[in-house]
C-alpha cells in the first residue's frame, strides 16, 4: 500500500454525511434545489413567528363579563317642555330727537348709562326761545292793560246810557270792543304757552327708563326738529322680553295650559344650549297663525336684573307647559333601538344582561319616560350596550360594589330566568370534575367557575362540552350577535 491510497482512504472516512449529501446534490440538481428552497422557507416562517407580535385578545361579543355602566329606574316627574328659537326684545326702545331745532350745546349722559324717564340727556342753546317767550309775554301785557282800560269805558258808558246820556249803539260798541280784546288776550296766551313749551324742549330728556347707547350727535352741531337720527337711543333691559315661535300643532296644548291659568315657565340658553341665560315666563301668545310658516308668535317675559340678557341676542327657549308626575324616568342613554322598537338592557342581580323592549314617553333634556316594558328599580345599561346580547354576562367597574335589585317581570322574563338556572345547575353538575381539575378554587356553581370553564373550553370533557351547549340554548336561543360566552 502506497501514500496515496492511504491518504484517500483516509479524507473519505471524515466527509461522512455532508459529503454524501454534496454528492446527492450534485445527481439530483433540481431537487436539490427545491429542498433548499423549502427550508428557506421555514426558516423565514420561523423568524416571522418568534418576533411578530402575539394579538392581544379581542373582547368581543360576550367575551367574557363585558364592563358597562348602569343605572336604576326611578319614580319621578318629567317634563313637558317645547323648545323654540327666540330674539331678545325690548318692552320699549325710544330714539331721543330734538323737537325744536338750534344748536346743542351740552350732553349731559355717558355712553352706556343707565338713566331714569325725564332725566335731562342734552341742551339745545335756550336763548332764542326765551327771547320770543319774552315777546309774546309783552304782548299779553299790552293786551291785558287794553281790556282793563276797555271794561272801565263799558262800566260808564253803562251808567250813562241808564241816564238817557248816550246812544245806544256806543254802549253796544264798547261792548263789541271788551269782548274783542278778552279773545286778542286769549290768544296773546296760546302764544304765551306756546313759547313756554318750545323753550322747555330746548331740555331734552329721555322718555323711558333704559340704557343709552352712542350719541349721534356732538356739541355744536345744529339740530332740527325731528331729524331722522336723533341724538341718541334708549333701550329698556329690564325687564325684557324674548319674541319665539312655536308650530301650530303645539298650540292646543299651550293655550289649555295659559286658559286654566297656570303660569308658564321659559327658560333661556345660550346658541350652544348649554348655559342657562334667565328663567322668566310666557305672557302673551298672538292671535294669529302665520300661513308661509305654520307658526305662532310667543313672548316670554324676564326680570334680567343681572343683564344677561341683551337685544336682538338669539336664544333658545324651553317652555316648560306641563310637568306628569310619577313616572318611571331612566336615562335616554339606555334606549337602543332595534328594527320592530325601542328596547333596554335590564340587568339581573347575577349580572346578566337581558333586552327587553320598551315604549318611550316624554323626553326632557337626557332623561325619559318609560311608559310600558320597566318598573322602577329595574336596573339599566346606559354605557357599553353596543358590545351586549342577549343574555351577556356584564361587569361594573367601580370601587364600591352596586346594588342590583331583582328586575321586575315582563312578558317571558321569568319563564326564561328559570330555564337559564335549570341549565346551569345541569352543567354544573356535570362539570363537576371538570372544576376540580382545572378551576382550582372556584366554588361550584360561581361565576368565576363559569368563566374558568369558558377560557379552558377546549381542554373541557364531552359531558361537560355538551352541558355548556345545552346551557347556552336554555340561556334563550334569541340571541344575536357573534361568539359564544360563558352561560
Amino acid at each position: 500500500m502506497n501514500i496515496e491510497s492511504t491518504n484517500k482512504s483516509l479524507h473519505a472516512g471524515r466527509t461522512g454525511w455532508w459529503g454524501d449529501f454534496k454528492r446527492w446534490c450534485g445527481a439530483h440538481p433540481r431537487a436539490s434545489r427545491v429542498l433548499f428552497i423549502g427550508l428557506g422557507l421555514a426558516m423565514l416562517a420561523l423568524l416571522i413567528w418568534v418576533i411578530y407580535p402575539k394579538p392581544a385578545p379581542r373582547r368581543g361579543f360576550n367575551n367574557g363579563p363585558q364592563p358597562v355602566g348602569v343605572a336604576a329606574a326611578k319614580d319621578g316627574p318629567i317634563n313637558i317642555t317645547f323648545n323654540a328659537l327666540g330674539t331678545v326684545t325690548p318692552l320699549a326702545t325710544a330714539t331721543v330727537r330734538p323737537q325744536v331745532g338750534g344748536m346743542l350745546t351740552k350732553i349731559y349722559f355717558t355712553e352706556g348709562q343707565m338713566v331714569k324717564a325725564g332725566d335731562l340727556l342734552a341742551q339745545i342753546d335756550p336763548r332764542p326761545y326765551q327771547a320770543a317767550l319774552d315777546q309774546v309775554r309783552g304782548q299779553l301785557a299790552r293786551d291785558q292793560a287794553n281790556l282793563a282800560n276797555a271794561k272801565v269805558d263799558l262800566a260808564r258808558y253803562q251808567a250813562l246810557a241808564a241816564q238817557n246820556a248816550i246812544s245806544g249803539q256806543q254802549l253796544s260798541a264798547q261792548e263789541a270792543l271788551v269782548r274783542s280784546t278778552a279773545g286778542v288776550i286769549q290768544a296773546d296766551q296760546a302764544n304765551v304757552d306756546s313759547a313756554a313749551i318750545n323753550l322747555g324742549y330746548t331740555r331734552i330728556t329721555a322718555q323711558v327708563d333704559g340704557r343709552v347707547g352712542l350719541h349721534l350727535v356732538d356739541v355744536g352741531n345744529i339740530v332740527s326738529a325731528g331729524q331722522a337720527g336723533g341724538i341718541v337711543v334708549v333701550t329698556k333691559l329690564a325687564p325684557i322680553s324674548v319674541l319665539f315661535t312655536m308650530p301650530e300643532d303645539n298650540i292646543a296644548q299651550v293655550m289649555a295650559r295659559n286658559s286654566s291659568g297656570a303660569e308658564l315657565l321659559a327658560d333661556a340658553y345660550d346658541r350652544s344650549q348649554s348655559v342657562k341665560l334667565a328663567s322668566g315666563k310666557l305672557v302673551t301668545v298672538d292671535n294669529v297663525i302665520d300661513p308661509t310658516t305654520g307658526t305662532v308668535k310667543l313672548r316670554a317675559l324676564f326680570d334680567n336684573a343681572d343683564g344677561k340678557l341683551f337685544p336682538s341676542q338669539f336664544v333658545n327657549i324651553h317652555l316648560l307647559v306641563d310637568t306628569l308626575q310619577h313616572q318611571t324616568v331612566i336615562p335616554y342613554s339606555a334606549v337602543q333601538r332595534g328594527a320592530d322598537a325601542a328596547f333596554v338592557f335590564v340587568v339581573s342581580p347575577d349580572k346578566v344582561a337581558n333586552q327587553r323592549s320598551v315604549k318611550l314617553g316624554v323626553q326632557d333634556g337626557d332623561m325619559v319616560a318609560i311608559t310600558e316594558g320597566l318598573k322602577p328599580g329595574d336596573t339599566v345599561v346606559v354605557d357599553g350596550a353596543d358590545r351586549l346580547r342577549d343574555g351577556a354576562e356584564v361587569e361594573i367597574p367601580g370601587p364600591a360594589p352596586v346594588k342590583i335589585a331583582a328586575p321586575s317581570g315582563a312578558a317571558g322574563d321569568e319563564a326564561r330566568v328559570a330555564a337559564r338556572q335549570k341549565a346551569q345547575a345541569a352543567m354544573m353538575e356535570s362539570c363537576k370534575a371538570d372544576i376540580t381539575k382545572l378551576c382550582a378554587g372556584a366554588a361550584p356553581g360561581s361565576r368565576e367557575a363559569r368563566q374558568c370553564l369558558f377560557q379552558n373550553r377546549a381542554d373541557l370533557s364531552g359531558d361537560c362540552t355538551k352541558a355548556m351547549a345545552s346551557a347556552r340554548r336554555g340561556d334563550g336561543g334569541g340571541r344575536r350577535g357573534g361568539g359564544g360566552g360563558p352561560p
